[in-house]
Formats: C-alpha cells, structure tokens, sequence
C-alpha cells in the first residue's frame, strides 16, 4: 500500500515530493485503504489493481486533511514524529496538502466513472464542511452533541463511506451502497468518539500527543461537551473552570482539568456512544456478503474498540 501511495505522487517540484513523503512516511494505522481493500475482495476475491489506486487515493484524501489539521490546529507533532508545518511552514504545508487532493482528484480520473467522481468529489465537499464546521464551534462552550456528530460526520466519517462505497462501485455492486453507507457512518463516528476519548485516559506516548490537546485547542469533543452538562449542577465550580479553559484555551491546569472530565462520568456516556455506534456497525454487514472479507471488516470495528479498555 505504502509502495502504491508513494508510486502516486508524481510532482515536478521537489519539495513537494519532499513534504509528501514526509508526511505519508509519518505513519498510520491504513485503516481507510484496508477497509476498501477488504471491500474490494469482500464483492470479487480477486487481486484488483484498480482498487490497490482507490485505496491509495482515500489514503492521500486522509493525508491531506490530516497536513491541513495540523496547520489550523498549529500542532507540532503527531504521532510523535514533527508535523509538516513544524518542518517547515505553514504556507508549504498548505498547499501540499491542496496539492495531495488535487492529485487524488486526478488520479479518479484514471477510472473514467462518473459514478466513483461523483462519490469522492460530494464527499470531500462534506470533509471540507465538517472541518469548517469545527472551526466555527472552536472555543465554544454552548457546543452541542448534535453539533459534534454533524462535525465528526463530515470530517471523520464521510471518508469511511468514500472507503467502503467507492470498492462497491468499482466492482459493480451498487445494490450494496445503502448497506456500506451505514456500515462506514457508523464505524466513523465510533472511530472518532474512542479517539476524542482517549485524548483524557490514552497512553500520550502511544498516541504522539499529550494528553488535553484537544481541549487546549477548543475542540468541541464529545467528552468536554458531555462534562459542561454534567458539571453545570453538580460542581458549578468545576464547570466554570472547564467552561473558561475552553473558551480561552488556557490550562495552566491541564492536569486539574483531564481529572474533572475523568471524574464527571462524561467518559462512561462517551464509551457507551461509541460501543452503541459500533454495534449499528456492525449490524449493517449483515446485509453484505458473507466471507472472511466481511469477518475482517468485523474484526477491524473490534479492534477500533478494544482501544477503550
């Protein structure tokens, strides 16, 4: 996969090459190109070279919101290796990661599918909306859990469908797009809840970031919008303090802080939500066909989970 993903990158500028490889060599779990993989031999359990460049397109797709997060988030590391814009700069950063979508784009083109374009290009309309959408909740108490699932639909979960639909349609499946849509919905929305959770009870060190970025940066993530409502009658001071860390995005008291959420019981709701969205994923391959490609699939939500325990 990685082989196919860097073979992709075919830009006459140097440094772009260079901040590419940078970053795709920063690592990953592959999770999105091995959902399409799986999907892909799932429908026909044959070798598919086109779905090996689907699959590698999805992973640039990721890479690229992953180049433009860091930049807004201002974030100097992740997964413990230093970010693009850290390495170099901002601007740089920025215009490879449109660089990355922009070479996506032109390899969907390869396909000669309306279909497969219309699919990806609706979907990274729904990525850019969901990141803007954060933004725009950013340093916001008042953030609702309603709010957080619209942003995390867009921004997390729309890919997991682009993953899942897109092998559909490249092996002429279309009967299974319902089915897959759900499946990647459901298991997006797991994957990010169990992400925004172990942001306050995960192993820093495995993770490449410490502990409470997510609240430094004012995201509004399940656990600090479910900690806001829980403190506001039971500790109104604990709720005050949380409440001006979020908008201001000052914690001097970080520690202090990551132990009110952990202590809040907001991690316990936030756990139940992603095993609930799990379940839903998995109920959906129910409806897909049956083999050891679809088991995979499974597997893959049980690990997303066993992150929690």
């Amino acid at each position: 996969m990685d082989k196919q993903v860097f073979g992709s990158l075919d830009s006459k500028v140097q440094l772009v090459m260079s901040v590419s490889q940078h970053v795709i060599n920063a690592g990953g779990k592959r999770m999105r190109p091995l959902i399409t993989l799986l999907c892909s031999r799932m429908f026909n359990d044959n070798p598919s070279e086109q779905s090996m460049h689907l699959a590698a397109i999805t992973e640039m797709l990721h890479t690229a919101t992953l180049v433009h997060d860091d930049v807004i988030d201002e974030s100097n590391q992740r997964r413990g290796k230093p970010t693009a814009n850290a390495t170099w700069d901002n601007a740089t950063a920025v215009l490879v990661g449109d660089y990355l979508i922009a070479r996506a784009f032109n390899l969907l083109v390869g396909f000669q599918s309306l279909p497969l374009l219309q699919l990806f290009s609706d979907g990274t309309c729904d990525i850019a909306e969901g990141e803007v959408l954060q933004l725009q909740h950013q340093h916001n108490p008042e953030a609702t859990e309603n709010d957080y699932l619209r942003i995390i639909d867009g921004k997390t979960s729309r890919l997991f469908m682009m993953a899942t639909q897109g092998a559909a349609i490249l092996r002429d499946q279309n009967q299974y797009l319902p089915a897959l849509a759900d499946f990647g919905q459901h298991f997006g929305n797991a994957f990010q809840i169990i992400d925004d959770i172990l942001d306050y009870n995960g192993d820093s060190e495995l993770m490449g970031k410490n502990l409470g970025d997510d609240l430094a940066e004012g995201k509004p993530t399940l656990p600090t919008i479910k900690t806001l409502e829980l403190l506001q009658e039971s500790n109104p001071n604990g709720y005050k303090q949380l409440r001006i860390a979020v908008q201001t995005g000052k914690t001097p008291n970080a520690e202090q802080l990551i132990e009110l959420v952990r202590g809040s019981g907001s991690l316990d709701y936030c756990k139940q939500r992603a095993l609930d969205e799990t379940k839903l994923a998995q109920q959906a391959l129910s409806n897909l066909p049956d083999n050891r490609y679809r088991q995979g699939l499974y597997e893959l939500t049980e690990l997303a989970s066993a992150r929690l325990l």
